[in-house]
């Protein structure tokens, strides 16, 4: 965002004065390697997406952008190291609702404050989720597993990428919705989740709907239902779980922050960077792959809907009392 400010006839000409002497001049940004992390591991949707971003991101920004793989607690511990990193726009975290609206509802003791410790810098990915449900289960359509889950209160199993998670969540939303009694088993990320769907080891989960069309392809899961409001595009034959009867929405999204106290021009710059480099055909193409929307905000939009998106959560984290140390 552009201000001005107004400083009148003296203050114009300190500034200029200070601009004409030798040795004196603004420091460009980013002066130096820009670098992301991204608090999941190395193939992850998350990392696969920004990884495209990012290199389409180095035009606009004048340098590289480095991708550093952080994962672990459900994208606390790389997040941390941004809280705590120098606050000059050189070091940035790919935050999204776990990180900076879910992890401060569930963690007591979390390191980072996700208001406090961070400059928003912009949104730049929507993921919705699609349900599935392994090709040994029986169920071919989601009218098929709500029969089976209440035919079996209790014995029929989900995965998720850890408790707390956006693909936990989706599903708790959906158990509330259809009066549901299931089995929740959490993994360390998606893929041992959909790998003990595909095995049998688990009925189901939600995971991103890109993941859910490449286990497809081949056979081996069944897909029931997408968690969005609209159906997804890579998906196309795919039917919401609102046009099933079921009036429920759920999906991740992904936006950069740097540490708190970063400069505005640094996140303006980089908020029109992220907003460039979504436009590029290749950046498009892995997206449409993904089945990623693309989504930019400015700074300031990007810090209200974290905000939104923490309240959306609040009422059924509470209502699940879920506490993680």
């Amino acid at each position: 965002m552009n201000r001005t400010f107004p400083i009148g006839r003296r203050g114009a000409l300190a500034l200029g004065a200070a601009l004409a002497l030798p040795g004196v001049a603004r420091a460009a940004y980013p002066e130096r390697p820009v670098r992301i992390i991204v608090p999941w591991p190395p193939g992850a949707f998350a990392d696969v997406v920004m990884r495209s971003l990012a290199q389409a991101m180095q035009g606009p920004l004048g340098q590289p952008v480095v991708i550093e793989n952080r994962p672990g607690a459900t994208g606390a511990l790389g997040t941390e190291v941004v809280a705590r990193a120098q606050p000059d726009g050189h070091t940035l975290i790919l935050g999204n609702a776990e990180t900076h609206a879910i992890n401060p509802l569930v963690y007591p003791r979390l390191t980072y404050n996700p208001v406090a410790d961070f400059t928003p810098v912009s949104l730049f990915a929507r993921a919705p989720f699609a349900l599935v449900v392994g090709q040994g289960s029986g169920v071919t359509d989601l009218a098929g597993l709500l029969a089976k889950v209440r035919g079996a209160p209790g014995r029929v199993t989900y995965a998720s990428w850890g408790v707390g998670s956006t693909s936990h969540l989706t599903m708790e939303l959906l158990i509330k919705a259809a009066g549901l009694d299931m089995l929740h088993v959490p993994f360390t990320g998606q893929a041992p989740g959909i790998t003990a769907v595909i095995a049998g080891q688990v009925d189901g989960m939600f995971l991103t709907a890109g993941g859910a069309e490449a286990a497809s392809r081949d056979g081996r899961v069944k897909l029931l239902a997408v968690s969005s409001a609209e159906r997804v595009p890579l998906l196309p034959n795919v039917p919401t779980l609102r046009e099933l009867g079921v009036a429920v929405e759920g999906g991740n999204w992904f936006g950069l922050l740097g540490p708190a106290r970063m400069p505005e021009a640094a996140a303006t710059t980089l908020a029109h960077a992220i907003a460039e480099a979504s436009r590029v055909p290749a950046v498009a193409e892995v997206f449409r792959a993904q089945a990623a929307v693309p989504s930019t905000t400015t700074p300031e939009g990007l810090g209200r809907f974290i905000a939104e998106d923490r309240e959306r959560w609040a009422d059924l984290v509470r209502a699940l009392n879920i506490r993680l140390e």
